[in-house]
């Protein structure tokens, strides 16, 4: 009992723990502490802590119970992949829609080459395999089943601006060939830093929300991770870019490009990618005829209140005069 106090004491004082390594450029940062992630299948969040005495050590966390309901102790320093400005929803990030398979980074990123990666048995809490990649990489998303797994290839250590998806077979234990791009652009690599992102709901859509090198530029990149296709949408120029959200709507088929109050900016159509403005601010119209009809319905009354108290005034009058 002693000993799961002990892990539980860990656990919690992790939340307060900061990110270990920041990725400059890509969509991922490697952290340990926090949160961790959120499995998509239930409530329960892995987080990995450092223990210098074996290296790294991955707990399942119920943060609502305040329970730590598992642990296993990893040779190395690894950390959660985490996606954009810590804004995006936990889950979906290293691990699989099902809840099966979680990948974690080598706290080194993308700054150390050879790239590590390690797959993880979530439920079994136990170490599948160690992949290990040549050149320069970080992690970007998993389809629903976990058999494919999407990373970022840097261009190099020295430039992490640019860079292309790769995806890396998890059956096979294969980097594939070529890279996934939107067969619409004729571009070499990617340019940008993630902001933020959203997940479909059963886990194949990924869309990520990026700030191109310039600063005042977002693009919205849709990665579908069954077909192993990618899409790009370039977003009009925008302030407040690190105050922008993404959330889908309409049964997944608007992804709305919001600030975080909620403030509609525009719309996205998914799988034609038109992009359109949504009607916003306050409704004066719909205000304007209702106070119409509310003044008018007030004026009948008074007119209807002014005949009645007129015809009692002529019946009393009558009586007095002996009339009635």
């Amino acid at each position: 009992m002693r000993r799961l106090s002990l892990f539980l004491a860990v656990a919690v004082a992790a939340l307060a723990a900061a990110p270990v390594s920041l990725a400059a450029g890509g969509p991922t940062f490697v952290t340990q502490g926090g949160t961790g992630v959120a499995s998509p299948a239930n409530r329960l969040h892995y987080v990995a802590v450092s223990d210098r005495a074996h290296g790294t050590l991955l707990e399942t966390v119920d943060f609502a119970n305040r329970g730590v309901f598992g642990w296993a102790r990893l040779h190395g320093s690894w950390g959660i992949p985490v996606v954009g400005n810590g804004y995006s929803s936990s889950s979906g990030q290293g691990i699989s829609h099902d809840g099966r398979t979680l990948v974690l980074e080598s706290l080194g990123g993308p700054y150390v080459s050879p790239s590590k990666f390690l797959v993880v048995d979530a439920r079994r809490m136990k170490t599948l395999r160690t992949i290990v990649l040549h050149g320069t990489f970080s992690f970007d998303a998993l389809s629903p089943d976990g058999t494919r797994l999407y990373l970022i290839q840097y261009k190099s250590v020295r430039d992490l601006n640019h860079y292309i998806v790769r995806e890396y077979d998890m059956r096979t234990n294969r980097l594939l060939p070529g890279k996934i791009a939107d067969r619409s652009e004729d571009e070499k690599t990617m340019a940008g830093s993630a902001v933020t992102r959203t997940m479909s709901a059963n886990g194949r859509w990924v869309y990520t929300l990026y700030q191109k090198p310039s600063g005042s530029e977002l693009f919205v990149h849709a990665l579908d991770t069954v077909g192993a296709a990618a899409y790009c949408i370039d977003l009009p120029k925008s302030r407040g870019l690190y105050n922008i959200a993404l959330s889908l709507r309409n049964g997944g088929r608007t992804l709305a490009v919001h600030w975080r109050s909620g403030r509609p900016w525009l719309n996205v159509a998914v799988g034609s990618w038109r992009i359109s403005y949504p009607r916003a601010g306050f409704p004066w119209a719909w205000t304007g005829a209702g106070v119409g009809g509310a003044l008018a319905l007030l004026a009948a009354g008074v007119l209807l209140l002014r005949r009645r108290r007129g015809k009692e005034v002529e019946q009393h009058a009558g009586q007095e005069l002996g009339l009635a």
